[in-house]
């Protein structure tokens, strides 16, 4: 088999976007098949690696006995030399019932039961292969083109870029996103929502921004979580892991989690980081705006 070829599955929440995803993943070259048994991986690879080196498929891993074929052959794959990686999309439970409401559509695994209760067992059963994933896409406050837009974000070709890191501030109050690798909580920083001249803006501002970086104790935190951020990127990068989402809370997701996420885009950007590594991030506010 050849070196270069790549491996995405594809998989996820039912009507948290698998097919969209899909998609978009053919509109960048990719070789895309829908619902392959994983016993038949192995073949696939073999009949068009030839002529592709891309291949994403989509599978449905609802029942256990799918998933062990699934995880045999991945490990067998694995000896092969083909780089493989796990792509989960997922949603709220709450997204996921108002799509299958407005659709009219029943839940795969609802039977009798109610949507939610599908949506629950599911759930229950993707738990491994969520853990497992490489990376974790949530598309509960996506549209069909914002999910599209994050697709080729991710997949766009850049191969100087060693680890994709996506910074996302949030509130706490909206809940933590769920498709955070690493969470971390700034409510310990003096909250400009108390500052009357502060409130009605944002962390993009620099008024703000600056209460917020030369509050007690926030230079310390800064310079001991980018020392070990760094030293977690190194074991990222070893275990070929290409994309990261660390998610930065405070309340409401307006003052202090998005001036943190502002300094650490900069801070974490590393054009040679080790051995030649680089290391990319993009800031995004998740609840920037909904908190006025």
């Amino acid at each position: 088999m050849k070196a270069d070829t790549e491996l995405l599955i594809i998989t996820g929440m039912s009507g948290a976007g698998r097919s969209t995803v899909a998609h978009s993943l053919e509109d960048l070259g990719w070789y895309v098949v829908d619902n392959l048994p994983p016993a038949l991986l192995g073949n696939l690879i073999e009949l068009v690696e030839v002529s592709v080196n891309k291949i994403a498929v989509v599978i449905d891993v609802r029942g256990r006995a799918f998933f062990d074929d699934l995880t045999k052959s991945l490990a067998e794959i694995g000896e092969q030399g083909v780089g493989r990686k796990i792509l989960f999309v997922d949603a709220s439970d709450e997204s996921l019932v108002r799509r299958f409401e407005s659709t009219r559509r029943p839940h795969p695994l609802q039977g009798s039961d109610r949507i939610v209760d599908g949506i629950n067992e599911e759930r229950n059963r993707l738990r491994e292969v969520r853990d497992s994933a490489d990376l974790v896409i949530d598309s509960s406050a996506l549209n069909i083109h914002q999910l599209e837009k994050k697709i080729a974000e991710y997949f766009h070709e850049d191969n100087s870029v060693d680890l994709q890191v996506n910074i996302l501030s949030f509130g706490y109050k909206y809940g933590i996103p769920v498709d955070a690798d690493l969470v971390v909580d700034c409510r310990f920083i003096a909250n400009p929502h108390w500052d009357l001249k502060l409130r009605p803006l944002t962390g993009l501002d620099k008024a703000v921004s600056d209460a917020v970086l030369s509050s007690a104790n926030v230079g310390e935190f800064l310079d001991r979580y980018q020392s070990l951020f760094e030293t977690m990127a190194k074991g990222f990068i070893n275990e070929g892991r290409k994309y990261l989402t660390l998610a930065i809370g405070c309340t409401g997701g307006k003052h202090r989690s998005v001036a943190i996420t502002q300094e650490l885009h900069v801070r974490l950007t590393k054009k040679d980081f080790v051995n030649g590594k680089v290391i990319q991030t993009k800031a995004m506010h998740r609840d920037l705006g909904r908190e006025l």
